[in-house]
């Protein structure tokens, strides 16, 4: 796919964004089914991203398990006037758009049909005050239903990362999630294999509690390039449930964005 496919002013069918807005590269978090840790594999991405002197956002596609504003502590509702609505900006500059924060109580459940929900995802893009941004990670509600198809349709979308865990291999789950962007012409940067292994903490050594990766094999069959194969690290999940996640440092996802955006 070519930059001026990718650029809102060659493609017409594009949705366009404020005049206020550049965004460099927008890339898509994905995962077959729930329950793959996606959203905190965004939230990492981000931060990391960040660390690289990237202005970063994120755009959180999930609009009825909408977990970004709370992962990054954001608790204020978003604010906006004519111009438009205005993304939060977590503590280390990341900018942030998500459902929750257009809510009064964050636990108020979202209950809208899929077409409204996908047009909810456009919105975030057109109608939010991004700025300058070199990144924005769009997290993306599980499996190939309206937000997906509206996201690959209407965003102007460098490519999709595709989250996974080595049960999902086996199954039919992620090959669907391959065929779509496929099918969609949208380029898969990478396979990240989530809770691939967990470590003893006297010892060090792997065990397996899902059963041994066959990402090799996975990626071969579809080229994919693998980004990382990531540990089981519970500390992770609470400093995300806390808030903090913009004090974790992860020398996996560091080396992610650098394979993602490497340093000239």
């Amino acid at each position: 796919m070519s930059e001026k496919t990718l650029d809102p002013k060659f493609n017409p069918f594009f949705a366009r964004p404020k005049k206020s807005t550049k965004i460099e590269s927008m890339i898509a978090i994905v995962s077959g089914k729930g329950g793959v840790g996606k959203s905190t594999v965004t939230g990492l991405l981000a931060t990391h991203t960040q660390r690289l002197g990237l202005q970063t956002a994120i755009l959180d596609g999930d609009i009825t398990g909408p977990s970004m504003a709370r992962m990054f502590g954001i608790k204020e509702n978003a604010r906006g006037d004519e111009e438009g609505i205005y993304p939060a900006i977590t503590a280390t500059g990341i900018e942030l758009m998500s459902s929750n924060m257009m809510l009064e109580n964050e636990d108020t459940p979202v209950l809208w049909r899929g077409p409204m929900i996908g047009n909810a995802v456009k919105e975030f893009y057109t109608d939010v005050l991004w700025g300058d941004v070199d990144v924005m990670y769009v997290d993306m509600p599980p499996g190939t239903g309206d937000v997906p198809l509206t996201v690959y349709q209407s965003l102007p979308l460098k490519g999709i990362i595709l989250v996974t865990t080595p049960q999902d291999l086996v199954s039919m789950i992620v090959s669907k999630a391959v065929s779509m962007a496929n099918q969609m012409n949208i380029p898969i940067l990478g396979i990240v294999e989530n809770m691939s292994y967990m470590e003893c903490g006297h010892c060090g050594e792997r065990m397996y509690p899902f059963g041994q990766s066959r990402l090799e094999e996975f990626a071969s069959t579809y080229d994919l390039p693998i980004l990382a194969k990531l540990p089981i690290r519970p500390e992770y999940n609470e400093m995300a449930d806390k808030g903090q996640v913009e004090e974790i440092v992860s020398e996996e996802f560091e080396t992610v964005v650098e394979k993602l955006f490497p340093l000239e």
